[in-house]
C-alpha cells in the first residue's frame, strides 16, 4: 500500500516534518511511504487552471496514485496553514474543465491528520482540516495524533514525543494500514 505524506509546513525540519518521520518509521515494512513536494505550486487561480500547470499535474497524480493520504500541520492562528490549503484547493479542483462528474486528485481518498504545535497540540487546525477534507470528499480516520510543543522545543528545534504521544501515533499508523487494506 502507498501512503502520501503531505507536511502543511514548508521549513524543511520543521517540528512537523519531524512527526511525520516518526510515523514513517512504524510504517516500515507496512506500507510504501513517500513525501509530497509542493513549494513550487502556484497559488489557486481559475485563469490557469486549464490546462494545469506542469507542477498541479504532478502533485495530484502523486496523490491519484497513493492509497493514502497522512497530513501533519502545524497550527498558525487557530488554523492550518495556507499553503496547506492552497495544495488542497488545487486537489480539490475537477480534473476535467467543466466537469465535476469526473472527479479530483482526492475524490474517495482516505486520509489519516496529524499535527505538531503549541499547548494546542494542532487541534484548532485538525479540526478544520477534518471538515475541509470531509466536505472535500476525503474520508478521514477517526484516530488523530496531536503533539504538544513546550519551550525546550522551541529553543532547540527537536521534536520530542511524551510515550502517550508516542503510543498514539503508533495506534494511529496501525488504524490507518487496517483502514487501507
Amino acid at each position: 500500500m502507498k501512503i502520501l505524506m503531505i507536511v502543511g509546513s514548508m521549513r524543511k525540519e520543521s517540528f512537523n516534518m519531524q512527526l511525520a518521520r516518526e510515523a514513517e518509521k512504524l510504517l516500515e515494512g507496512k506500507a510504501e511511504v513517500s513525501f509530497l513536494s509542493y513549494g513550487d505550486i502556484p497559488y489557486m487561480n481559475q485563469d490557469i487552471e486549464y490546462p494545469a500547470p506542469e507542477s498541479i499535474a504532478r502533485v495530484r497524480a502523486e496523490a491519484q496514485s497513493a492509497d493514502g493520504l497522512w497530513i501533519f500541520t502545524p497550527e498558525y492562528n487557530h488554523s492550518f496553514p495556507g499553503v496547506l490549503k492552497n495544495l488542497l484547493d488545487w486537489l480539490s479542483r475537477p480534473l476535467v474543465e467543466g466537469n465535476r462528474a469526473a472527479g479530483t486528485a482526492v475524490s474517495g481518498k482516505k486520509a489519516a491528520i496529524s499535527g505538531a504545535a503549541g499547548k494546542s497540540a494542532a487541534a484548532f487546525a485538525r479540526a478544520q482540516l477534518r471538515e475541509l477534507l470531509g466536505f472535500m470528499g476525503v474520508s478521514v480516520l477517526e484516530e488523530e495524533t496531536g503533539a504538544t510543543l513546550g519551550a525546550e522545543a522551541f529553543m532547540s528545534g527537536k521534536l520530542s514525543l511524551s510515550g502517550e504521544e508516542l503510543s498514539r501515533l503508533r495506534k494511529q499508523a496501525e488504524a490507518f494500514t487496517d483502514l487501507l487494506s
